[in-house]
């Protein structure tokens, strides 16, 4: 009986990480977080998607297979821009 509640909770608490509502966290980044370009700029409009929660925009889609190499990488950088200055 022990075993089937923790069975239970423990899928219950996986849902529960996987089934959000909440609106993606906004990238504040003015510049492609890989390559330092300006987005919006000689590449047009930005590659925009969801990536853990957090909203990421790249200057071109080009950028998402390094982004995809070291996403931490890349995830701090925008995480960083968006932490309130000190």
């Amino acid at each position: 009986m022990a075993m089937a509640l923790a069975v239970t909770a423990l899928a219950f608490t996986a849902r529960a990480d996987t089934s959000t509502n909440a609106p993606p966290k906004p990238d504040k980044l003015t510049t492609c977080p890989v390559s330092g370009e300006k987005l919006g700029g000689d590449m047009g409009k930005p590659y925009v998607f969801v990536y853990q929660g957090q909203e990421v925009k790249l200057c071109c889609p080009g950028c998402k297979k390094d982004f995809d190499k070291a996403p931490a990488k890349y995830l701090k950088k925008i995480q960083d821009a968006a932490a309130p200055k000190k």
